[in-house]
């Protein structure tokens, strides 16, 4: 499956401090009707994300009934991104959930 929305970057404060987006509802709803076929554990969805020209592999996760998709660092800093910005995003995720996580590819370092 892939989805393509705009959503702003928020800040979670928690023990783990990290930045994220917010799937759309009818997207969220969506991937909720798939999470028992895409889940590796926990409820963790495992997607290739796009912002941008930069690409990673991340995890979804549920929060307040919707997804959450986490922005690293560097993705952050490749793509200039700030608190509050909304920006464009690709998600796929993947038919078969991966074992483990996958090593994280930013194309304007190859």
């Amino acid at each position: 499956m892939d989805f393509e929305f705009r959503g702003e970057i928020w800040f979670w404060r928690g023990p783990a401090p990290w930045y994220f987006i917010t799937v759309p509802e009818e997207e969220s709803l969506d991937i909720k009707a798939m999470s028992a076929e895409l889940t590796y554990g926990w409820g963790m969805i495992p997607v290739t994300a796009r912002i941008g020209a930069t690409i990673w592999e991340t995890a979804l996760f549920e929060k307040d009934g919707r997804y959450i998709v986490p922005v690293k660092v560097a993705v952050r800093k490749l793509e200039h991104l700030e608190l509050g910005d909304t920006v464009g995003v690709r998600l796929e995720t993947a038919t078969k959930p991966r074992p483990t996580p996958a090593a994280v590819r930013f194309p304007q370092c190859e």
